[in-house]
Parts: C-alpha cells; sequence; structure tokens
C-alpha cells in the first residue's frame, strides 16, 4: 500500500537519498523568506527537514498561505545542502519542493510559540494542550512515557506475572483519602466509589488462586494536588503474590525498578540490594520517611546534652542538629533566611545556629549559651570541622524531628550537596501500624490491610502504637515511588486491628464485606505493592512536575481546563441520578 502522504518521516533522509523523489508530511517548525528562495523547517513526531521553495516556482503562490504550525505535504526531490547542519540528523540534505498540499490550515496568531524558550503560564500551555504537547520536550516525554511502561509490563512478564483489570466502579472503603463517588441511576440513593487502588479487588484474585496478579491500575483519590501528585487520578503498577513474604515483595520491587531505570537512563542506578531503613532511623537521620540519600546530611539529637540548660528555647525540648562542614563563609543574611524559612514554611518556632571558624571558636547565633564542656560533646557527637555551621531545633519530639528533615532538605539545596546523575533507592521497612489522629484517637499509620507484625498477639498485648507492621515503602531521589505490604488474611486478626482503629465488627463487614467473606474459604498468605508510574516516569524525564509527563493533567486546582472539567451538568442530568443540589 502506498502513503499518498508520506514515503519517509522527516528524520530519515540521508545523503544516500540525493535525487531521490519523496513525499513528507508534517507541521511547518519555521519559515526562512530570503526573497528569492523560501525555506521550510518541516516537523514531524520524529525530526525535521529542511524544503526549499525556488524563486518564479509554481509554488510560489501556495507558499503565500504557508505559516507556521499549519500541515502541509510536500513532493519534492532530495539534494545535497550547499551548506550542512550537523545539529540535525537530515542536515546534510534538503528537499525542492515540486508539489506542496496544505493539509490543515493554522490561524496566524498562537496562543503561544512551539518549541520556544520563553517561558509560558502553565495554565494557558494546559488551555492548550494539543499544542502544547507538540513541543519536542513534552512530546518525548509521552513517548518515553510509553517506552517505561512497555518496559513495566515485559518485566513482570518475565517474572510469571498475569495481567488482570480490576472494576473502575466500585464500593466506597476507608483507605485514606476521599472517595470519589458515582450515584447509581438504576439504584437510587445509592453510589460506587473511583477506586483509590484494586487493594480489596487483588487481594480477592489471591483468594482466587492466582498466585502472581499485576495490572497498569488507575486510581483516584481526591487528595489536593501538589507538584508530586496528580489531582483525582494517578497510575501504578500493581502487582499481589500468594504464599509471599516481605522479602520476595521487594526483590520484586527492586528487581523490576532497577531493569527499567538501567534501560531508561544514563545516570548510575543503586545496585540491588538497595538497602533498607526502619522507619523509626529514618525519621531520626533524615526527619522524614522519604529520605534523599543523595543529601549526605544526618540530623543528630542533642537533647541529653542539652539537659539543664539556661537557654529557655531549648528548656525540656527534643534538640535535633545538622551540621554543615568545610563550607564558605556565610553573611548573617543568609542565617536570617534560613530562619524565616523554618518559621513561615515549616512551623518552627525559630532556628537557632552557630557558626564554627577555621581554628574551631564558634560564634555568632546562640553560641554564648554554648559552654566548652557543650561545645566538646557536640563537636564529638556530630564529627564538626572547621569552617563550618551548626543549626539547632528544638520542640516537641515529632515536631522537632520533621522540622529538621525540613532544614536538611534546604540545606541541601543551598550548599549544592546533592550527589548528581544519580537515582538513590531504599526501601523504608517497619511502619508503624497505628498513629495518634489530629483528634488524638488511634488510626491506622498506613495500609489498613497490612498484617501487623506478630499477629493477634501484638494487637492483644501491645499498646497499638508499639506495633509495627509488614508495611514499606520504596524511595528514589526522596520521592515516595511504592508501597507495599505482607497483606492480613485472617478474619480474626482482621477485626481485631480494626477494631483498634475505632471499626465495629458490622463496619468491617459492611465496608469490606467480600473480602471479610473470602477470608473465611482458606485464603492464602498473600503480600504485593504498588509502584507510582507518574512519579517513576517523572524521575526518569528528569523533570520536576508530574504535569510534564502526563498527556492531559488537570492543573494546581485540579481543573482541566482543556474540556473545561469540573463543570456544572443539567438538571435533568441530575435528576436521572437522584440528586438535587444544596449550595
Amino acid at each position: 500500500m502506498i502513503n499518498k502522504y508520506r514515503t519517509h518521516n522527516c528524520n530519515e533522509l540521508r545523503i544516500e537519498n540525493v535525487n531521490e523523489e519523496v513525499r513528507l508530511s508534517g507541521f511547518v517548525q519555521k519559515i526562512r523568506n530570503l526573497g528569492k528562495m523560501k525555506f521550510i523547517d518541516l516537523r514531524d513526531e520524529f525530526g525535521i527537514t529542511q524544503i526549499v521553495i525556488s524563486e518564479n516556482s509554481k509554488l510560489d503562490e501556495i507558499s503565500k498561505d504557508i505559516n507556521t504550525e499549519c500541515t502541509i505535504c510536500v513532493k519534492g526531490t532530495v539534494v545535497e545542502r550547499s551548506s550542512k547542519n550537523d545539529k540535525l540528523s537530515t542536515g546534510e540534505i534538503e528537499v525542492i519542493a515540486k508539489e506542496i498540499e496544505i493539509l490543515g490550515k493554522c490561524r496566524n496568531e498562537l496562543p503561544f510559540e512551539i518549541n520556544s524558550d520563553i517561558c509560558v503560564k502553565e495554565d494557558l500551555r494546559l488551555e492548550y494542550r494539543y499544542l502544547d504537547l507538540r513541543n519536542q520536550k513534552i512530546h518525548n516525554n509521552i513517548r518515553l512515557r510509553s517506552k517505561i511502561l512497555k518496559d513495566f509490563r515485559d518485566e513482570m512478564n518475565k517474572l510469571d506475572f498475569i495481567e488482570i483489570q480490576t472494576p473502575i466502579l466500585a464500593n466506597s472503603s476507608p483507605e485514606g483519602a476521599r472517595d470519589f463517588l458515582v450515584p447509581s441511576r438504576l439504584h437510587p440513593g445509592e453510589f460506587y466509589a473511583l477506586p483509590q487502588a484494586p487493594q480489596q479487588f487483588k487481594q480477592l484474585l489471591m483468594v482466587s488462586g492466582f498466585e502472581r496478579y499485576c495490572q497498569i491500575a488507575p486510581c483516584f483519590r481526591d487528595e489536593d494536588p501538589r507538584a508530586d501528585r496528580s489531582p483525582g487520578e494517578f497510575y501504578q503498577l500493581d502487582f499481589e503474590m500468594a504464599f509471599a513474604e516481605q522479602e520476595d515483595v521487594l526483590q520484586v520491587m527492586q528487581t523490576v525498578a532497577y531493569n527499567v531505570f538501567k534501560k531508561n537512563t544514563d545516570y548510575k542506578v543503586s545496585e540491588p540490594d538497595f538497602i533498607k531503613i526502619p522507619y523509626k532511623e529514618a525519621m531520626e537521620k533524615y526527619g522524614i520517611d522519604k529520605p534523599d540519600l543523595r543529601n549526605p546530611l544526618i540530623i543528630e539529637d542533642l537533647t541529653e546534652i542539652f539537659k539543664g540548660t539556661e537557654f529557655n528555647s531549648f528548656k525540656d525540648k527534643t534538640v535535633k542538629s545538622i551540621v554543615v562542614n568545610n563550607i564558605e563563609e556565610k553573611p548573617r543574611k543568609f542565617f536570617d533566611n534560613m530562619s524565616t524559612y523554618a518559621v513561615e514554611e515549616l512551623g518552627a518556632k525559630g532556628l537557632a545556629w552557630v557558626k564554627v571558624d577555621s581554628d574551631n571558636n564558634i560564634n555568632g547565633g546562640i553560641s554564648k549559651f554554648i559552654d566548652e564542656d557543650r561545645k566538646k560533646q557536640i563537636f564529638e557527637k556530630m564529627d564538626v570541622k572547621p569552617n563550618s555551621a551548626i543549626f539547632f531545633v528544638a520542640d516537641e519530639f515529632e515536631k522537632a524531628q520533621k522540622i529538621a528533615g525540613g532544614i536538611r532538605i534546604k540545606l541541601g539545596e543551598e550548599f549544592d550537596l546533592l550527589e548528581k546523575n544519580i537515582y538513590k533507592f531504599c526501601f523504608i521497612v517497619d511502619f508503624p501500624m497505628y498513629e495518634l489522629s489530629d483528634e488524638g484517637t488511634i488510626d491506622f499509620n498506613h495500609n489498613p490491610f497490612s498484617m501487623p507484625q506478630g499477629g493477634m498477639k501484638a494487637l492483644i498485648e501491645k499498646d497499638p502504637l508499639d506495633i509495627y507492621a509488614y508495611q514499606f515503602d520504596l524511595v528514589c531521589n526522596g520521592f515516595e515511588v511504592a508501597s507495599g505490604a505482607v497483606r492480613n488474611h485472617d478474619q480474626e486478626i482482621m477485626i481485631k486491628a480494626f477494631e483498634i482503629a475505632g471499626y465495629t465488627v458490622d463496619d468491617v463487614k459492611n465496608k469490606f464485606g467480600a473480602l471479610f467473606n473470602a477470608f473465611s474459604y482458606g485464603a492464602p498468605p498473600h503480600a504485593g505493592a504498588g509502584l507510582g508510574i507518574d512519579r517513576l516516569i517523572m524521575l526518569l524525564a528528569k523533570e520536576n512536575n508530574l504535569r510534564e509527563v502526563i498527556a492531559f493533567p488537570k492543573n494546581k486546582k485540579a481543573r482541566d481546563l482543556l474540556v473545561n472539567s469540573p463543570s456544572t451538568v443539567s438538571d435533568e442530568q441530575l435528576k436521572e441520578v437522584h440528586i438535587k443540589l444544596d449550595l
């Protein structure tokens, strides 16, 4: 079959094609009118070829109607360029146009220039996303996304997982975020919920005898958007394994992540086995449960050293500290700015600091409150070097940890300490099963379907806040990119675990009826995880924003400006699903 639009793509022609008759189609990227001749850079998905329109050509008239970003088809002859362009794969040749057909006209004024270095407001880009996607950088991101998805599937196939699709219209369940509800027309007053994850269904598949399930699953959570969290919907590589323990799942996660990253980057990648960091240790050393290990800074606890201090801000407080060694002298304004950041961005009461000079003397900040004995202890514990700065956070224990974690990240950025051109992976393990809610009640810390370490005995005998779960995260360069657990597959343990979090037996039966009943029919032990596809692609594309790797994302306010969603609907539509608005 002969394609009337093209014989070649715009990146294919080379010097060996000289004198061939060819047809090319694509977008007009640039037009240069030199009077006697016109030059057009013709762009398709694969590359660019220069088109030449000669003076007095019969094409002169039609070329007047050609403008940038219109779509054209060109028939012509390949010739060798007199002035070659080594920046293009087709830079040794050009095509002398004999026929041109305008396939798609374009307005003379574009909302913004395609493939320009000029910064364009994101909302405008999203409103005209179909034009924004022509931009080579973001276009390549979407092509990279396609390749990575295939690579993930290939890796799972190698490990003998089978892909099974689970329902989108499901039931509402307490899984950590607000549900998106879908009213039922056929069942007045009742609602479906879009799945926050395929959690219940993949566990049911284990009960069904499918020992290795996977899918690239859409997940829906009504959460506030962030740069690393897409509002409303996201995708994860979801998998579950029967007769599996925590180590089995970790092996799958690191095998798949490592192999996919090695195929799609020229950066260094952490070699398996990825290091395991208990949650408690992560909070103590990094002040966060998703530490960026490219940052060499470590948080130290100086609470004991400052016991009995006369410095009121440190009295009866947890004191956390970070030292940045071997740095150039910073002006007072830098330290003031760090204090402002701690207060305004991290919710700290303040940020204390001292400088260490070339002779190991401390000065500035709170130096007058640190006697020689405390100074010696601090220097020994933190391995303080000359020409350094030490920062202190004092607050309640958990607040002090988190604020120090934020300061660690900021200092890493300010001093440009992050290791370059590397992806550093680690596992965070031994998450607490429960935590205190803002109201002071016991709540699940992570996944409510996780198996508690110690089983029923731990649930009965231990303080809930001292119980760990077989729950784990995969972290890369400061981003949580996967989460998994050994699942609770025992009815009695399930009832007790939810009872501690304030749920009755009836609550469990009503919320998770299918799963609860299934566990009475010989449920095998099972475990699994979900890898955040969007974040992993964002990292591999070297982007800082998920919206740059999603074809049609919503904006910072969770709106799709392209199709105007969400939007109002007619009274007739509301009536069909038995809903009245009370605004």
